[in-house]
């Protein structure tokens, strides 16, 4: 149907490459462990919409100029960079505040909006994952599929969709070992400074990263 052909082993392969840590999983993990299960499903959804644009963006031929123009994948890049690691430095500098008779209070929540947007954007300003849906979904389209760009289309709104049931688990038992192991304030804190040190390092890689 549409052209494509080995669809069971494009899901199985989609759902590897999902499993893989990298900015998205960080994410999702920092922010159901510190605010629960809606600000990590926040997170995903953003990841979600963010997957989709990438869809779309390379059905249209789009990430075929990221691969071939430098320039345009150098501005890609360097955005994407700079927001990562500024990130990364939001979550460092998380603080805790103090009374002499009041316990300590968890880091200061994000809104739920703030969070999508971060989910968003960490996502749609990596070119890197432009370039992995130029490379990887065309091979399992038929060279004379007769609507290649709806072959494109459907294997990417699949990819999403089993990415976002892996986002989605990963949100919710994150959130519910956080629970259980009663996570304090301080360790929540420190949780997100260990995040944001992860996030100036995967800045950092993407920043030095090439198109190949």
């Amino acid at each position: 149907m549409f052209g494509i052909h080995d669809l069971a082993l494009f899901i199985v392969s989609g759902l590897l490459l999902n499993i893989m840590p990298g900015p998205d999983t960080l994410l999702i993990m920092a922010r159901s462990a510190t605010q629960g299960w809606r600000a990590g499903v926040a997170a995903s959804l953003g990841i979600g919409t963010g997957t989709l644009v990438h869809v779309l963006a390379a059905a249209l031929g789009l990430s075929a100029l990221l691969a071939t123009s430098a320039a345009a994948f150098n501005v890609v890049k360097w955005v994407g960079a700079a927001y990562i690691v500024w990130c990364g430095i939001g979550m460092l500098r998380a603080r805790l505040k103090q009374s002499d008779d009041v316990p300590l209070p968890p880091p200061a929540p994000l809104p739920l909006r703030r969070i999508y947007a971060q989910g968003f954007l960490t996502n749609i300003l990596n070119p890197k994952v432009a370039l992995f849906f130029l490379a990887f979904v065309p091979q399992f389209i038929d060279a004379d599929a007769p609507n290649k760009p709806l072959a494109f289309i459907v294997l990417g709104l699949i990819f999403d969709f089993n990415g976002m049931l892996w986002c989605h688990g990963l949100a919710l038992f994150t959130a519910f070992a956080s629970a259980r192991l009663k996570v304090k304030p301080l360790v929540a804190l420190w949780l997100n400074r260990v995040t944001g040190s992860l996030f100036l390092v995967l800045g950092a890689r993407l920043a030095l990263a090439d198109r190949h």
